[in-house]
Order: structure tokens, then sequence, then C-alpha cells
């Protein structure tokens, strides 16, 4: 496995575009998000997507969640957003909210966990953001860890428990870690909480002016 580091306060930009040469070639790498370290792969490679739960160790049947550079970047690859979803996107967004919405037919099936949906956030940690802008897509952020085991703030760890499984570790040095995202699903006239994380329902509530 190929480890760079990376500056947070200055992003070397051949650090992200490595990253992003490695997605779009079809490889999964480790790279930082808001909270933990992810792995990130192109989303519309089954072989890729498949190479995700391989490297987890675990069954292709539970979805993965996707992580985008921009509003523009999701629209372009996942489809419009349904109104609902736009204005949650308007106040939470980059953030810590992951909105459920119809999966297009190009997406490796397997992303969807077999539920024709898909949930995408904007990240909130810039770095994440910009190897999505390098990858032009968005792409995989399930957390970087054997399945059953727990997820890591640390690219040490990523890097001794699945180095072996990996072509590229992006090393930000450790993340913040905290609460995972919320995650909430669009799909229908009203929104519906399937995960409750960082974003309070109580606030989501009250941006939509919901009773």
């Amino acid at each position: 496995m190929r480890r760079v580091y990376v500056d947070r306060g200055a992003p070397q930009r051949d650090a992200i575009e490595e990253a992003g040469m490695w997605i779009r070639q079809g490889s999964v790498i480790a790279m930082p998000t808001d909270t933990l370290y992810g792995l990130a792969a192109d989303p519309f490679n089954r072989l890729a997507v498949q190479r995700v739960f391989d490297v987890k160790g675990r069954a292709g049947d539970r979805a993965l969640p996707l992580i985008a550079a921009d509003v523009r970047q999701v629209v372009d690859h996942l489809g419009a957003l349904p109104a609902l979803a736009t204005k949650l996107a308007e106040r939470f967004w980059p953030g810590a909210l992951t909105l459920l919405i119809t999966a297009p037919a190009a997406l490796a099936p397997d992303v969807t966990g077999g539920t024709g949906r898909v949930g995408v956030r904007i990240a909130a940690d810039p770095i994440a953001r910009d190897v999505c802008r390098a990858a032009d897509r968005p792409v995989t952020a399930t957390s970087a860890n054997v399945s059953g085991e727990p997820a890591t703030a640390d690219p040490d760890v990523v890097e001794r428990t699945l180095g072996a499984r990996l072509e590229f570790l992006l090393d930000a040095g450790p993340t913040a870690g905290g609460a995972p995202s919320t995650i909430v699903d669009v799909t229908g006239v009203a929104p519906v909480l399937v995960r409750a994380g960082a974003v309070s329902w109580e606030e989501i509530r009250a941006w939509l002016h919901l009773a």
C-alpha cells in the first residue's frame, strides 16, 4: 500500500490528485472524512464496489454511503434532487446530514444494499471534498475498518489493519471523531428519520417548519 501525507493547512495538490486517480482507475483507498477514516471507491464501478466489501470482509447486503464535492456533483451523477432534499441541502450541506434519494440506474447495485436508494452528503471535511473533485464523481465513504471491528480516526490503525488490502492511504493525521451523520429519507412527500446523528431531528424539522 502506498501512504501519502497531506497537510490539512495547505493540502498538497499532487497528493489529492493521486487519490482521485486511484479511485478513477477502480482502486479502493482510505482517506479522512469529517469524523473517521473512510474507504473511497467509484460507486459506479461494480468491481470497485465489490472490492470495498472485500476489504471490509463484509457481505454485500448493506448499503454504502456516498460523499460528494458539492451539490452540482450530486446532481450531475445521481440526478436532480427532490424539492425536500434541496431545501435540506441548502441548510445542512456541507455537513453531517446524509439524504437518502432514489439511486440512478448507473450506480453499482450493491451500493444501495438492494433498497434502490442511496445516501449522499457533501462532506464538511475540505480534503474529502477535494478528493471527490479529483475523482470527478461522488465516492463511497464507509468506515475504514474490518467489519465488526471499531472504526478509527487514526491512519496508523488503518495501515495496520487494512494496509495489505488497500492500494492507497491519504494520511491527513488523526481525524476529529464524533457522532455519525444523521440519515433522512427524502424519497417521499415527508422526511423520515432513518438514523439519529450529529444533526438533530428537531433542528431538521424546525428548518422545514414541521410541527
